[in-house]
């Protein structure tokens, strides 16, 4: 069966022609762009044993591990500026444990590359880099309870109520996402405060029951049932895009973008959202718990549906070229050299090994 029959298109998927949220009464709302299914694979570059198999995408000249890592050097010292060691002592040291605990800082790199590309200073967006880090760590949190998907470790090390027990674990996640709104509302400084709210509002839309938490819901009642390609993107869109959309779209409100700077930026964020989850679940079965630092083969073990389970391994990776290109399409409208670390970024997604 040809790929284009299995795998869903631009023009038929869900994420594209009936969007995650109807933006109908934000001032940013542009026309929606149609997206196209590209008629060649695409798939990543500069990585070893990577999801693809050869390199298609040119990509612009920039330093970005050196980037990345600068970058992720100066949210590690925010976010450990945020949370201080203070009574009581025990709920700080379960935020501390989890917010501190490495990671990728995928989410505040978003916001932080997407602030900067439509003209904004990082020191704008570092607030709500750090708030996008804290809601994703309490999701990690609450997600590796054994009531919900039961795992042990986390980023390479025991998971939060394995350390602390399950009633500080669930405290910890709560203080970290009402520390979250906090940190953005208070420290966010040299941005009109209706940039602010907006940013809040966003932020607020991707954890709720329209965001992360009706993801997280369908997920599990979903376990062990038939689970159609429509309703699996259901579950990634909100469980996990729409938390990195959101960090897109924060960083180009609060970097002052236009209409359409954030409608693109937003569309390219639905791609990677999409992206990152297709990976994840295809590491999921080719990696080893040691490689991915939390348990591998949980989903298959557990009978949730992920990509290569409905589609096989290889339309999984050709549907991950296929977001990955389309993601980078929609920064054909910016100017390459200020969109390279967002080009990066989507790379790295589709590239990365745990």
């Amino acid at each position: 069966m040809a790929v284009s029959a299995t795998i869903p298109s631009y023009g038929n998927s869900t994420l594209f022609r009936n969007p995650i949220n109807d933006f109908k009464k934000s001032p940013y709302r542009a026309p929606i762009f149609r997206f196209k299914l590209f008629p060649k694979k695409i798939k990543a570059r500069h990585a070893q044993n990577s999801v693809f198999e050869s390199t298609d995408i040119p990509l612009p000249t920039f330093p970005f591990e050196e980037y990345m890592i600068r970058k992720a050097e100066q949210v590690n010292k925010a976010l450990d500026e945020a949370v201080v060691l203070q009574p009581p002592v025990k709920i700080h040291k379960a935020m501390r444990y989890s917010l501190l605990a490495g990671g990728k800082r995928v989410r505040p790199l978003l916001c932080i590359a997407s602030c900067e590309l439509v003209g904004g200073d990082e020191s704008w967006a570092m607030p709500a880099a750090c708030a996008l880090e804290m809601i994703h760590t309490m999701s990690l949190i609450h997600d590796d309870l054994p009531f919900l998907d039961n795992d042990e470790r986390r980023r390479s090390k025991p998971a939060s109520h394995e350390v602390f027990g399950e009633s500080t674990a669930i405290l910890a996640g709560d203080a970290l996402l009402s520390l979250a709104l906090e940190h953005v509302a208070v420290n966010i400084a040299g941005v009109s405060p209706d940039r602010v709210v907006r940013a809040i509002a966003e932020m607020c839309s991707a954890i709720g029951v329209e965001g992360l938490v009706g993801g997280e819901f369908v997920d599990i009642a979903s376990e062990g049932k038939d689970v159609s390609l429509r309703e699996l993107e259901y579950i990634h869109v909100h469980k996990t895009a729409k938390l990195l959309e959101a960090a897109v779209v924060c960083g180009a409100v609060i970097g002052g973008g236009n209409a359409i700077e954030v409608e693109r930026v937003r569309n390219y964020a639905r791609c990677i959202g999409l992206l990152f989850q297709v990976v994840d679940d295809i590491l999921d079965v080719t990696k080893s718990s040691e490689e991915l630092g939390k348990t591998a083969g949980k989903d298959l073990a557990s009978g949730k549906a992920t990509y290569p389970k409905l589609m096989g391994i290889e339309n999984a990776k050709s549907f991950a070229g296929e977001l990955l290109g389309q993601a980078i399409e929609e920064l054909a409208y910016f100017e390459a050299s200020k969109a390279a670390p967002l080009y990066f970024l989507a790379n790295y997604i589709a590239s990365r090994q745990n």
